[in-house]
């Protein structure tokens, strides 16, 4: 696969990840393995090596492999029925779908909430709030906050849509990338968001819960276009750095 093949508007290494998910799911690297050196890998597929590494960070954030610094990169699992196809699924079109049906989750939920219910949720802010979570153990506490808030809506349909957002959330490869990129610094700043929604639902209040919805979600589009704006910017330094050394002579 030349560097120059990709197809219109898909950005090479998703189109590279893509092939390397295939040759997952066909065995080629089995679960436990090294896979060989980025130089090696770089060279069989026909690209540089950064579009390599963006290649395998996809992979990497939606749990296939594991990059150990100074080892190399392992196969931790192969894809399975539980990662739902992406169809070029992107981080931003995936958020604006999460604020438009879950802002009416969260106003349904808020009418048909129970006490215990809300027990729940509240749990998941306060091991949010803890500080002592790694970022795999947060995102996971941050979607049982969403689900618990789906399914009380007693709704089958709004906890069944909500669910398949999140699962392409984890892994949609590029839009898994540009989470990942975004994830914010202001730990604070999260909780009260979901302090607020949290707020809403008590006070048994459809229209503060489906704000305090939107204005969350808002926010994550806010630190998605940062983070798409800044990679942007990455990948025109590196075409423009591949051109200059093109066209510049070589050392006599």
């Amino acid at each position: 696969m030349a560097e120059a093949a990709n197809r219109p508007n898909d950005r090479l290494y998703m189109e590279l990840a893509r092939k390397l998910v295939a040759e997952l799911v066909a065995d080629k690297y089995p679960v436990g393995s090294r896979l060989p050196a980025e130089r090696v890998l770089a060279a069989q597929y026909g690209v540089s090596r950064p579009t390599l590494r963006e290649a395998i960070i996809a992979l990497e954030v939606r749990g296939f492999v594991e990059v150990r610094t100074g080892s190399g990169i392992y196969v931790v699992r192969h894809p399975g029925d539980e990662d739902v196809p992406d169809h070029g699924m992107t981080a931003l079109e995936l958020t604006e779908a999460r604020l438009l049906i879950e802002g009416e989750t969260a106003a349904l939920a808020a009418s048909q909430i129970t006490d215990e219910q809300i027990g729940e949720i509240a749990g998941t802010i306060d091991e949010l709030a803890a500080g002592q979570l790694d970022h795999k153990a947060a995102e996971q506490f941050d979607r049982r906050f969403h689900l618990a808030i789906a399914k009380a809506t007693g709704n089958g349909g709004l906890l069944g849509a909500v669910t398949r957002l999140w699962n392409l959330r984890e892994t949609a490869a590029e839009a898994a990338l540009l989470y990942e990129r975004a994830r914010p610094d202001n730990a604070p700043a999260v909780v009260d968001e979901h302090t607020q929604i949290l707020d809403a639902l008590k006070a048994r209040d459809p229209v503060a819960a489906r704000g305090a919805m939107h204005a969350h979600l808002t926010s994550v589009l806010d630190s998605l276009l940062v983070a798409a704006e800044e990679q942007a910017v990455e990948e025109a330094r590196r075409t423009v750095r591949s051109k200059r050394d093109r066209y510049t002579p070589a050392a006599p």
